[in-house]
């Protein structure tokens, strides 16, 4: 039997979020000697009570280890955590409670921080998962961790083998696609009343390039997030938090 792949997470809110949900999945936590403060000691006082391991080291030590130094003074090696869903198994069980299924779906998004600011805006929405193609999109590291805040482990993040055919699956189940593009006739507020408050998955695509040909042929319909100013378009995470929150609103908050 094989090790699980090891790997690092950095900062407060990646590092105590693992700490809540999975802590025997942590290896290691080291932090930067210097450090001495409350939120540094709450940090290892929670890790203590886990029963994990923690070591001083020193902020160049902390650097190499996290290819950063934005780590905030701390890194952790752990495990990687086993995907625990398929996306069947998932939208199962948001069903058979009743919920209505929130999925945000990213066309083409490459960049770590970019995915991070997108999972922390799934989470805050309550999104039940955030889905992507396998080819041409970022796949969750320590960066995407960082940025997320905790998220990139409390929102599945499946990577799909053909996204056309994801989508179309997703429609089998009654729940609507939805994609933004700056090419649409109509906007999310020109959507009948309420429309967005039942099964829905936002479909965004990277910034510059927008969706796919086919993913946006793929959606029930496009819509645009208007724009009153002088940029011509949003970043992907700001746009994800404008249409999960406007379905969050619709769902009467």
């Amino acid at each position: 039997m094989t090790d699980q792949p090891r790997t690092v997470l950095f900062g407060f809110h990646a590092i105590s979020t693992r700490l809540k949900i999975a802590p025997a999945s942590i290896d290691l936590v080291l932090f930067d000697a210097s450090r001495r403060d409350a939120r540094m000691k709450g940090l290892l006082a929670r890790a203590a009570e886990a029963g994990v391991k923690v070591v001083e080291t020193e902020a160049l030590q902390l650097d190499r280890l996290a290819r950063t130094d934005r780590h905030q003074g701390v890194v952790a090696r752990v495990q990687a955590l086993k995907a625990q869903h398929s996306l069947d198994d998932l939208l199962d069980g948001v069903q058979a409670r009743g919920d209505k299924p929130l999925v945000l779906v990213l066309d083409g998004v490459t960049d770590p921080h970019n995915l991070g600011a997108c999972l922390r805006v799934a989470d805050g929405a309550g999104a039940h998962a955030v889905l992507a193609p396998r080819d041409h999109a970022v796949g969750l590291n320590a960066t995407v961790a960082k940025v997320a805040s905790g998220a990139a482990e409390s929102v599945p993040y499946l990577m799909v083998t053909n996204l056309a055919r994801t989508l179309g699956e997703l429609k089998e189940r009654d729940i609507v696609c939805v994609g933004t593009s700056d090419q649409a006739e109509g906007s999310l507020y020109q959507l009948p009343a309420g429309e967005l408050a039942g099964p829905v998955a936002w479909v965004l695509g990277a910034e510059g390039h927008g969706l796919r040909q086919l993913t946006a042929k793929t959606c029930d319909r496009l819509v645009s997030i208007p724009m009153r100013g002088a940029v011509e378009s949003l970043n992907v995470s700001v746009a994800a938090g404008v249409c999960l929150y406007e379905s969050l609103r619709q769902r009467g908050g």
